[in-house]
């Protein structure tokens, strides 16, 4: 199978087009993200972390596809309204405004102010504007302030059972190498070195070869909820960041070793009766705390797909392949909408679809683009 076309042709005529058409607000600028199954407008509120992925999705296009003035266009659309509207005045980020962009939800969680500066910083590189080069450089080192404590004082742990998340590390491995272009050599290599070690030596057990979500501040186990927790999505999605970095650092190490904890957590996590990979589980084989552990999400497929295509392509390993022909068919025959275009994001645990949304507070412009643009990309060199 042509895979490059398959990836290329759903991105650039299913995919984006859903979205040009169905969720630009020509009145108050910036991207409604609650779309139904056809791309009506449900809910008109605005997550600022969703702003940020749609008009990094745009300029990302717009710097390695083609110099497509719409999309240019579309992402200063969205660029626009975070900056007028999705700031406080010390650069934090809403979690959500109204449509016409009153603050709904303060800056809970950093994860608006690191989807704002991927998107002020490929824009900057689409457009050339200084001024939104240094916003994402500000934004970032804002980000690194707030890293030990990122709900600030929207913290609700008293702190007597301190634990540390696996979402920061990771996300600032890949945050580092978006923003390659604002930052000096120097912040770069120190944030790839702490990422790194973070991911592939504190929150990788060497024993299970799993990730845990969260550790003890001396990088030890708890047993707890949260202390036993996996989000084999998340994982998964990590290893795909190390093996970008291992390609830039020509580290074949990291590479194989990025492949390896790919597949560990694919045995750990893929439901053997009913095909796909669970979205919570417990490290122990617990119950999880989470009623939803057992629903299969689209974002988790698709940071597998492109974890596994990278990781044959750079390895030429067999059992990659073999994963990968195995979550493709479970994936594109479950969340793919071949009436009305995207995919549906959320099927019950036998892979029935269980909401038939588009977009909403959670999913928007960002993971099916992205995965079927780094996958068209890959599969491009694999078949070369």
């Amino acid at each position: 199978m042509n895979y490059s076309s398959l990836y290329k042709n759903t991105l650039l005529k299913n995919v984006i087009p859903f979205w040009e058409k169905n969720s630009i607000d020509l009145t108050y600028g910036g991207y409604f993200t609650c779309l139904d199954k056809t791309g009506e407008v449900y809910d008109t509120d605005k997550f600022m972390w969703l702003q940020g992925r749609q008009a990094w999705t745009f300029s990302m296009l717009y710097n390695t596809v083609e110099k497509n003035e719409n999309w240019l266009t579309l992402a200063k659309h969205g660029v626009d309204f975070i900056i007028k509207n999705g700031m406080d005045k010390e650069g934090n980020f809403y979690f959500s405004t109204t449509q016409e962009g009153k603050p709904l939800i303060q800056p809970y969680n950093i994860f608006s102010d690191c989807f704002a500066a991927m998107a002020f910083s490929q824009y900057a590189i689409a457009s050339g504007d200084d001024e939104i080069k240094q916003l994402a450089k500000k934004t970032y080192l804002n980000i690194l302030k707030k890293k030990d404590n990122p709900k600030g004082i929207y913290e609700k742990s008293t702190g007597e059972r301190p634990l540390k998340s696996f979402s920061l590390p990771m996300i600032l491995s890949n945050l580092v190498l978006e923003l390659e272009g604002v930052l000096d050599e120097e912040e770069v290599n120190k944030t790839i070195d702490f990422s790194i070690n973070e991911v592939m030596n504190v929150f990788l057990d060497k024993e299970s070869g799993l990730i845990y979500e969260f550790v003890r501040p001396d990088g030890s186990h708890e047993d707890s909820f949260n202390g036993r927790l996996l989000n084999p999505g998340h994982g998964i999605e990590a290893m795909w960041f190390m093996i970008d970095i291992g390609v830039r650092r020509k580290d074949k190490q990291l590479i194989e070793k990025a492949a390896d904890t790919i597949l560990r957590i694919l045995e750990y996590s893929w439901d053997e009766t009913y095909g796909g990979i669970f979205y919570f589980m417990d490290a122990l084989g617990k119950p999880p705390q989470q009623l939803e552990w057992d629903q299969k999400l689209w974002w988790v497929h698709l940071e597998a797909l492109v974890a596994l295509a990278k990781a044959y392509e750079h390895t030429g390993r067999k059992e990659l392949m073999d994963w990968y022909e195995k979550v493709h068919d479970y994936a594109w025959s479950h969340f793919s909408d071949a009436d009305n275009g995207e995919w549906y994001g959320y099927l019950n645990r036998q892979g029935e679809v269980l909401l038939d949304l588009k977009g909403g507070k959670w999913k928007g412009c960002f993971h099916v683009p992205r995965a079927m643009y780094q996958c068209w990309k890959t599969f491009e060199r694999i078949e070369k």
